[in-house]
């Protein structure tokens, strides 16, 4: 059997920067286990996988390790497949996922995403292990489906040297490191070395706490973003209150086929 696949980089103009996907357009869906040993095989964060259902399509994404309930930039990287391979003529694609209903719109260059917006919370008891994983105590510690560390200034984030070993010991997604930016409105890096990705260059699904936490900080709906990974990534960001609107540019950088 040959399959399609597809490498993209995300949340970028530039080919070896923002976040790379595999994407895998599907006719019908593979086994489980199967698309997990792909994920694996493919050693990038994310691989998307997706098939036409009525009204729709329904998306799922795969780390090396697990299937993750959301993945922003493998989302904007499948959408970049489809207006440039399978529809050329459509503005929009409507996905079905574990995290419900996605929508994302194509609007000139950009790829806007539409997701449930997931505003993180403060804790009273912080993890003792995740704060010490990191060398600068955080300003402020909240919690959503992600934990969320505030700190001072963008030279904190960008400085960071985070204790991968520590971080191990999570227990679901990860931690958003993140602090008011110099020339756009925040930055932020992701870490989730528990489900096989020590640093993700950039992260969709990260703003979909980020975008509510900073629209209120900065009163602001619509906001530039950078993720300060080794390769970097922009977002332009609203808040529309239930949802966040995340949007970015894509690059293809291979089309190829796998023989399963």
């Amino acid at each position: 059997m040959e399959q399609a696949i597809y490498i993209v980089d995300a949340f970028t103009d530039k080919l070896f920067c923002g976040n790379p996907a595999a994407v895998c357009p599907l006719e019908n869906w593979l086994d489980d286990s199967l698309m997990q040993r792909i994920a694996a095989e493919n050693n990038l964060a994310e691989t998307a996988f997706f098939v036409k259902e009525k009204g729709g399509y329904r998306i799922r994404w795969f780390t090396p390790e697990v299937e993750v309930d959301l993945c922003g930039h493998a989302t904007l990287a499948a959408s970049f497949v489809f207006f440039n391979f399978i529809d050329k003529n459509a503005e929009r694609i409507v996905y079905n996922s574990q995290s419900g209903e996605l929508i994302v719109d194509k609007e000139g260059s950009l790829i806007s995403l539409n997701f449930p917006s997931q505003k993180p919370m403060p804790v009273d008891k912080p993890e003792e292990f995740v704060i010490n994983a990191f060398d600068v105590k955080p300003n402020e510690v909240l919690m959503g489906t992600k934990r969320f560390l505030v700190y001072e200034t963008e030279e904190i984030i960008r400085n960071m040297k985070p204790n991968m070993g520590m971080l191990k010991n999570l227990e679901g997604d990860g931690v958003i490191i993140t602090a008011r930016g110099n020339e756009v409105d925040f930055v932020s890096r992701f870490f989730a070395p528990n489900i096989g990705i020590d640093e993700d260059p950039v992260t969709g699904s990260a703003h979909t706490h980020l975008i509510p936490y900073w629209s209120e900080k900065l009163n602001k709906k619509k906001m530039t973003a950078l993720q300060i990974s080794a390769r970097g990534g922009t977002l332009y960001c609203e808040d529309l209150g239930q949802r966040v609107k995340i949007s970015g540019k894509a690059v293809l950088y291979s089309h190829g086929k796998i023989f399963l």
